[in-house]
């Protein structure tokens, strides 16, 4: 068994092949669903000695069954969302301190101490469901700022607007957190100069508004809001972890996630950085679900391990998880 603490302390390329080799021979054995994909793959635990040779299990397989590692009992799900009728993926967590971990350790990596900020979270097509993995991650965020200023916010927007006015010009560090059309939305209502907060969008227009390419919506983002940049997340219902852009939409991974692109072609083969492909994503805090997924978002990756989402494949189904068409 890994023991989640080394995931949680790598850093070095080193370390995290060394820990992702171990993972996958784990999950090799002990995830039926991964273990027959690589047997169709013809794909032998003992044949695979580097992160390349690794096969990607496809994200739809969380629709139409149950991916966990080992035999522990499940203590939530998390459910994607979707429109009236699609299937939706489950994700069936058997440790969510391993999840808690991941968000917590990735969130101070990137943005410092939590007590550091309030926490406003405009998400309301999130709230209005059941088993939201990020509802589960802010809502935690909101009771570590220790502020009771933090807080969700549904359609009470006028409220929201009063709050985020005050709290900025009083010099608070605010996170807005805020799923797009509502962002959209607020700013529609309100037009704002702000100097102590970060808008953070992830993503998704739910139907709600029509997609817009992501410096289009940005640009419109950073003039409502009067900030210079629009930070966004890279999660999704079938992860326990989450890359962040600060701006421009470059998105950096925490040290045990890693992004790897694939050729749209031929799945089993990787493009050069600078060029389109799918995304593939190694997230070694999922030990006790699949660590390798194959996503249906296209992107490119960038020589310094960075990486940029540029849309979705044709015929995925469209999801909230930080998917602007390029």
């Amino acid at each position: 068994m890994i023991n989640p603490a080394d995931i949680f302390s790598i850093s070095n390329q080193k370390q995290f092949e060394k820990i992702a080799l171990k993972v996958f021979r784990y999950q090799y054995e002990h995830n039926l669903v991964y273990h027959e994909f690589c047997q169709h793959l013809k794909v032998e635990k003992q044949q695979v000695k580097s992160l390349l040779q690794i096969p990607f299990l496809p994200i739809q397989f969380f629709k139409s069954h149950q991916v966990v590692s080992g035999e522990n009992p499940i203590q939530t799900t998390f459910t994607s969302s979707g429109t009236t009728g699609m299937t939706t993926s489950n994700h069936f967590v058997s440790d969510l301190s391993l999840y808690e971990n991941s968000y917590r350790q990735a969130f101070s990596q990137f943005y410092g101490n939590i007590e550091d900020y309030v926490v406003l979270a405009l998400l309301p097509s999130y709230l209005e469901r059941e088993g939201s993995s990020l509802i589960y991650m802010v809502n935690d965020l909101i009771e570590r700022t220790n502020n009771p200023d933090s807080g969700f916010y549904l359609n009470n927007y006028e409220e929201l607007i009063s709050k985020l006015t005050a709290l900025d010009q009083s010099g608070q560090n605010v996170i807005l957190i805020g799923v797009t059309y509502a962002l959209l939305d607020l700013i529609e209502m309100q037009k704002f100069q702000l100097h102590h907060t970060i808008i953070m969008e992830t993503g998704g227009m739910k139907g709600k508004r029509k997609e817009l390419i992501r410096q289009e919506l940005h640009e419109i983002l950073c003039d409502g809001f009067g900030v210079a940049s629009i930070h966004s997340e890279y999660g999704m219902t079938e992860l326990l972890s989450q890359a962040y852009s600060l701006g421009n939409g470059v998105f950096e991974c925490p040290p045990w996630m890693q992004i790897f692109i694939r050729d749209t072609e031929d799945a089993l083969q990787y493009v050069a950085d600078g060029k389109t492909g799918g995304i593939n994503v190694i997230d070694l805090a999922n030990i006790n679900s699949c660590s390798f997924i194959a996503t249906q978002d296209l992107g490119k990756k960038n020589p310094n391990a960075t990486f940029e989402v540029l849309g979705r494949f044709d015929t995925s189904d469209i999801r909230g998880c930080n998917l602007m068409v390029m």
